[in-house]
């Protein structure tokens, strides 16, 4: 079996409702889902985290080199994709696009064995995961207090257990939102907040400290994530947890984090990553340095079945009678084709969803979708 093909497919969508966080505004939903075709016919799927178009461009450049090479040599493959744009960056747009990849090698590897990703990581530890409700961007045109209050009370009449939040605008208004979401949800739900570093250390500081009578879980992304000192400056003086990885692409940018304890939890996004290769070093890393791993998502149900499959095989740290298990990021955002690429939605059933027992991801792609929701040439 070798690699004969690798497509990338942009999907596009204009969003009836914009809407933005902290540090990004959205007006259409746009992701890059990565296909590799064997010459058996055996194909993969994968997807990148990030600019869609950019990541289609890289994949591209990397795809020339897989034609001809063994699809289950996924180590290898890694390696050599990574160390050809090593000169050109370790993060960003470089390592997003090999996720894509390697999660669609691992896919065939999957199929090739006939068994799940999760068995070819050394095997399940659960079937099943508890999902948190992510969503409450910023809203033109309405106010935002209600607004996210109302919105966040609909993810507990579905059964959600957890609920994320975007924060990082303004500090007093953020707060208020903050109070009002507790009182929706409240005392017996979790709740997180997501700046997605829109704060300076200061403004992080007095949310942090302000807002830990709500019982926030953690407060993800406070400040730029290049700031890794400030992130533990952060950690230091303000009593809720701190979540942060979705940016730090690869296990080298993981490195100074974990070992200086910049962050309680550490966020890795496995299409951003490196995909199922570098996603086990990384938590092999937080393990060993005594650092709680849930994983950040943000894209189709690829990426949601990549991170299931992942979060089946995750090991409890520590292990004991009654492990701490990873809770899913689930999104709840608009977008039309997050569910629409796959023939069998993975979708929750009162906060929890089914990991997938089929081979490879356990997926199957609807390319009635694909064509529907393809980037337009303008």
């Amino acid at each position: 079996m070798k690699v004969q093909s690798v497509r990338t497919h942009v999907l596009d969508y204009p969003l009836d409702t914009q809407f933005e966080s902290a540090s990004m505004h959205f007006s259409r939903r746009q992701h890059c889902l990565v296909e590799v075709v064997c010459d058996d016919g055996t194909v993969g799927w994968g997807e990148c985290l990030g600019p869609a178009t950019l990541n289609a461009a890289v994949v591209d450049a990397y795809g020339a080199s897989l034609i001809g090479k063994d699809p289950l040599k996924t180590e290898v493959i890694w390696l050599e994709l990574y160390n050809r744009l090593r000169d050109q960056g370790q993060r960003g747009l470089t390592v997003t696009a090999l996720s894509g990849i390697d999660i669609a090698l691992w896919d065939i590897k999957g199929k090739y064995f006939d068994v799940p990703i999760s068995t070819l990581l050394g095997g399940r530890v659960r079937d099943s995961v508890h999902a948190y409700a992510t969503g409450s961007f910023r809203r033109e045109g309405v106010d935002r207090v209600t607004d996210i209050a109302h919105e966040v009370a609909g993810y507990r009449r579905e059964g959600f257990h957890a609920v994320k939040i975007k924060i990082g605008f303004d500090v007093e208004e953020d707060l208020a939102v903050i109070a009002a979401v507790r009182d929706a949800v409240g005392p017996d739900v979790r709740l997180m907040i997501d700046a997605n570093h829109g704060y300076d250390f200061l403004e992080a500081v007095e949310v942090g400290v302000r807002a830990a009578e709500y019982g926030v879980d953690w407060f993800e992304e406070p400040v730029l994530p290049e700031q890794i000192s400030t992130y533990r400056a952060v950690r230091a003086e303000q009593p809720i947890p701190v979540a942060g990885g979705e940016t730090w692409h690869g296990r080298y940018a993981m490195q100074e984090p974990l070992e200086t304890r910049a962050i309680d939890i550490l966020q890795p996004d496995i299409c951003g990553v490196g995909g199922f290769t570098e996603m086990r070093r990384v938590a092999d890393m937080a393990a060993m340095h005594g650092v709680r791993l849930v994983p950040h998502v943000w894209g189709t149900a690829i990426c949601i079945a990549a991170s299931l499959q992942f979060m089946a095989s995750l090991l409890p740290n520590p292990p004991r009678r009654h492990p701490i298990d990873p809770i899913l990021e689930f999104d709840r955002t608009e977008n039309p084709f997050r569910q629409a690429v796959v023939v069998t939605p993975l979708e929750h059933e009162y906060g929890v969803v089914p990991i997938p027992d089929g081979p490879g991801l356990g997926i199957e792609i609807n390319r009635d979708a694909l064509s529907q929701y393809a980037l337009k040439e303008s």
